[in-house]
C-alpha cells in the first residue's frame, strides 16, 4: 500500500494544486463565505479521519450545553439519506450516519442534525431548533461557511505540518490552511508528554501568536457497556475477546487494551464500516465483543455479546482553561 501512495506522488501534486486555487478563490473573496446571525464553531482536521472529532464535540457540547441552547449539524457520513434530517427517537443510524447517532444517543435534548450543504442546514436548524450556537462536525475545509470560531484537530503522530497530499499522504486541504484556526489541539499525545516535548511540536506548527496551541490524551473509561448491562475492564481478562473496530486508527485503543491484560483478536474494518450480515454472524459466534462507541451504533441492535468502550479528549497542562476563556468570550459577543 505505502508503494502504491509513493507511485501515485503526481495525482497528489494535482491534488494540491486543486486545493490551493480553491482556497485562494475563497481568500480573494471571488468564492463567497456566508456568515449566519447563531454563532457556529466549527471543528475539523486538514487530513482524513482519526483526529478525535466526535469526543471534542461532546466536550464542547458538555461544557456549552449548561449556559445555553446548542445543535450539532454534521454530514452524515455513509448514512443511507440524502438532503437535511433532524434526529428524533425514531431516528436510526443509517439515517444520519453512526457518528451522528452516538451523539443523539448520549445528548437527546440536543438538535443533532446531518445535511452536506452546511449552509442550508444551518438555516433549517435556525428554523426549527433556534439554538444559540450550532457545532459544525467535520466542517474545517467546508468554506462555504465562515464559522465564528474554529478549533484544528491534528494527531501527535501524524502532526498536519509533516504530512502530505492525497492519495500519497492523508492531508485533504492545504497545510497553510491552519492559519484560519482560532485553536490548534494536538490530540492523542502521551499523557505525560513533557514542556520540552510540546515545545518541539510548538516550533513545527509555528503558530501565530494569536492562536492557541493545546495538547490532550485520550482518556478511556474502564466500564464497559451496552444496551443492557456494564462491566469493568478487569472482567475481560480472563476472557475470550474479540476486538472490532471500524474506526481511522485503532491502534491507540489496541495498546491501552493489551495494557490493561486483555488478550483477544483483532478484528479490524475501514473507517465507518456497515457490517454484512455475514460479518453479523461471525460476531455473534464469538463470547465477548469489545467494539468503539462509534461502531457499537451499527452493532447494537444485531449482536448482544458486545460491549463498547467510551473515549474522551483529557488535556495537558491549561488547555482546558485556555479553550474555556476562548468560548465564554464568543458567547458574550
Amino acid at each position: 500500500m505505502q508503494l502504491l501512495r509513493k507511485l501515485l506522488f503526481p495525482i497528489s501534486l494535482i491534488y494540491a494544486l486543486v486545493v490551493f486555487v480553491r482556497n485562494k478563490l475563497y481568500d480573494l473573496n471571488i468564492f463567497k463565505s456566508a456568515s449566519f446571525s447563531t454563532k457556529t464553531i466549527c471543528i475539523g482536521n486538514l487530513s482524513v479521519g482519526g483526529t478525535g472529532k466526535t469526543p471534542m464535540i461532546e466536550l464542547l457540547i458538555r461544557s456549552l450545553s449548561k449556559d445555553t441552547t446548542v445543535a450539532v449539524l454534521s454530514r452524515g457520513y455513509k448514512r443511507k439519506s440524502n438532503g437535511f434530517v433532524l434526529a428524533t427517537n425514531k431516528t436510526t443510524v443509517t439515517e444520519i450516519g453512526d457518528e451522528p447517532y452516538q451523539l443523539f444517543s448520549k445528548f437527546p435534548s440536543i438538535s443533532i442534525a446531518v445535511d452536506a450543504d452546511r449552509r442550508n442546514g444551518i438555516q433549517r436548524l435556525e428554523k426549527e431548533s433556534k439554538p444559540n450556537i450550532i457545532l459544525l462536525d467535520d466542517a474545517f475545509q467546508h468554506r462555504k461557511v465562515k464559522p465564528d470560531y474554529s478549533i484544528l484537530l491534528t494527531t501527535y503522530t501524524n502532526l498536519y505540518i509533516e504530512d502530505w497530499y492525497l492519495p500519497t499522504g492523508d492531508l485533504r486541504d492545504a497545510k497553510y490552511a491552519a492559519v484560519r484556526a482560532n485553536s490548534v489541539i494536538v490530540t492523542k499525545c502521551p499523557q505525560n508528554l513533557s514542556e520540552e516535548d510540546q515545545l518541539t511540536v510548538k516550533k513545527k506548527l509555528n503558530l501565530h501568536s494569536e492562536q492557541n496551541l493545546l495538547f490532550t490524551y485520550l482518556s478511556y473509561d474502564i466500564e464497559l457497556k451496552n444496551a443492557t448491562s456494564s462491566k469493568g475492564l478487569t472482567y475481560f481478562k480472563d476472557k475470550k475477546v474479540t476486538l472490532v473496530t471500524g474506526i481511522a486508527h485503532p491502534k491507540p485503543l489496541v495498546s491501552f487494551l493489551k495494557e490493561s491484560g486483555i488478550t483477544m483478536e483483532h478484528l479490524a474494518y475501514k473507517d465507518h464500516h456497515f457490517f454484512t450480515q455475514n460479518e453479523l454472524e461471525l460476531f455473534r459466534t464469538k463470547e465477548y465483543i469489545i467494539t468503539t462507541e462509534k461502531d457499537y451504533t451499527r452493532l447494537k441492535d444485531h449482536v448482544d455479546n458486545a460491549y463498547y468502550i467510551s473515549i474522551k479528549h483529557s488535556f495537558i497542562g491549561e488547555g482546558a482553561a485556555l479553550l474555556q476563556s476562548d468560548l465564554k468570550q464568543l458567547m458574550n459577543c
